[in-house]
């Protein structure tokens, strides 16, 4: 796609133009217009200024899916300001943490979290301007959402530079050491949400997305935000995650696009037949965030009737990179094809191309990649070969350019000097009728290297029997495969989005044989 480099309030400004009456986000009770969005965001933008939150300056936003969170994000950037996103799931010292390595001047906040902004805020210094959005906020000093959303009128653009200045700072999960920011752009996020549309074939005034996924993560805040948001279509927040709740969200507000995580879809497979039956207006699902398992994929569909698209991208991408195609070949247990402006190669350790079929680290080239790490010049170059951003996923393309994730680099195991990749075992485990989840590890041994360990967890009212299952991976895992020890537990790990956390899971294994690094 050509396009002019826009920036998000550019961007935003042309979407109101065009469709100022319709709605942007539609709740069971009620919708917000994109002029009403537009002049909330306005008011937040002017009380920023305000308080004097500069261009450039960073500003955190901690709030759960609720209208609010769009009027504040685009308020954010009409400021000229950055845009730090806080997980609602962390626990203070890591937000701490984030705040205080952004240099963060302003916070938006929602009064459901003021205990947990209570205790990171004062280390942070009276200076640090606060809006709840509530009643009441914290401090004499903190404002409103609700006074400065009242006033609509049009606020000076600021001067952005899209590709040069940043309009998020994303924090990572934090797998290895501290969070890093990834630095997205103007251009990255803008360039993104139209490679989704192209992607997608999202349709302008017909297309309405539920957006159960915090959209304080990359793949909700792209897609499930922004290119609503950009483009014309509408959104459907929904503030936790409930199969009942989305049910009704999704039959009550009319909604035609549902975003999920692999986990997500595996629950409201549970709902019952009346239940289901209020997902009929759903066109198609998107699936990404952590593998989606064949198995899961094909008896989701059987059961509901649309397909589910599974894609991918990290953060660092502002996120997507890949998705299968809606209206072309869907290839179970590969994340698709590139989306419109997105290159993706499979590289070796040198950083260059490797042929067809061989497995390698995806690299990714294009807009939507990230400027960087925030203050971490080293660990930017080393994500970095060349133009290309490495994934850290190891995967392969094939003959028709579908991109197969084959792990990631940090999850494989190596047995006996023999590669092993978790997700080969876990789409074995998935066939396996007892089992709802799975999630599969390596763990240090001192003959073989490392060994493989299965945490499951089993379908409600079904026994997981240990020789049996024993048995089942027998016939279809080689030897290196096989797990030395099935863990079997009420539930698995899982982070803000769903996805589960293996390293919460390693973090067990080492506690059990009496190591304990949680306290590095």
């Amino acid at each position: 796609m050509s396009r002019a480099a826009l920036s998000i309030p550019q961007a935003f400004g042309a979407a109101v133009a065009r469709f100022a009456a319709d709605p942007l986000v539609v709740l069971p009770e009620y919708s917000l217009s994109f002029a009403d969005i537009d002049g909330q965001s306005n008011g937040i933008a002017r009380g920023l200024a305000a308080a004097g939150i500069a261009s450039g300056d960073r500003v955190a936003l901690y709030c759960p899916n609720v209208p609010e969170f769009v009027s504040a994000y685009l308020g954010i950037v009409k400021a000229g300001a950055v845009v730090v996103p806080v997980n609602l799931l962390i626990q203070p010292g890591e937000i701490a943490f984030i705040l205080g390595d952004a240099a963060v001047r302003g916070l938006i906040y929602h009064a459901a979290l003021a205990d947990k902004v209570a205790a990171v805020r004062a280390p942070l210094g009276d200076d640090l301007f606060g809006i709840v959005i509530g009643d009441q906020g914290l401090s004499p000093g903190d404002a409103t959402f609700a006074e400065l959303a009242v006033d609509p009128a049009p606020v000076a653009a600021p001067a952005l530079d899209p590709c040069a200045d940043l309009a998020a700072i994303l924090y990572t999960s934090g797998t290895t050491g501290r969070p890093k920011g990834a630095m997205l752009t103007h251009d990255n996020l803008v360039s993104n949400t139209y490679s989704v549309v192209a992607g997608l074939h999202l349709r302008p005034r017909e297309d309405r997305l539920l957006v159960v996924l915090p959209m304080f993560h990359s793949f909700a805040a792209t897609v499930g935000m922004l290119t609503p948001a950009l483009h014309g279509l509408a959104l459907v927040p929904v503030p936790r995650f409930d199969p009942q709740l989305v049910s009704d969200g999704i039959a009550r507000a009319g909604a035609t696009v549902f975003l999920g995580v692999p986990s997500m879809y595996n629950l409201i497979l549970r709902v019952d037949d009346t239940q289901a039956a209020q997902w009929a207006g759903i066109r198609f699902g998107v699936a990404g965030g952590a593998a989606m398992p064949v198995e899961l994929l094909q008896r989701f569909e059987a059961r509901f009737g649309f397909p589910v698209l599974e894609g991918d991208g990290p953060t660092e991408c502002s996120p997507v990179t890949c998705v299968n195609p809606l209206d072309g070949e869907r290839k179970p247990g590969s994340v698709g094809l590139p989306v419109p402006d997105v290159e993706i190669r499979i590289l070796d350790a040198a950083g260059a191309e490797l042929p067809v079929g061989e497995i390698g680290e995806i690299g990714v080239h294009g807009p939507n990649v990230m400027k960087g790490y925030w203050g971490l010049p080293d660990a930017t170059a080393e994500t970095f070969a060349g133009d290309w951003l490495r994934t850290g996923d190891l995967g392969y393309v094939d003959d028709d350019g579908y991109i197969f994730i084959v792990d990631r680099k940090k999850d494989m195991v190596i047995v006996n000097g023999m590669n092993v990749y978790p997700r080969m075992i876990e789409e074995v485990l998935y066939r396996y009728p007892a089992i709802l989840e799975a999630a599969v590890v390596g763990e240090p041994h001192g003959s073989h290297g490392e060994i493989v360990v299965a945490y499951v967890v089993a379908r409600d009212g079904e026994s997981i029997d240990d020789r049996e299952l024993r048995g089942f991976c027998r016939e279809h895992l080689g030897q290196h495969q096989m797990p030395r020890r099935f863990e079997i537990r009420d539930s698995l790990p899982k982070n803000a989005t769903g996805k589960i956390l293996k390293r919460e899971l390693r973090k067990t294994g080492e506690i059990e044989r009496g190591i304990d690094s949680r306290s590095g």
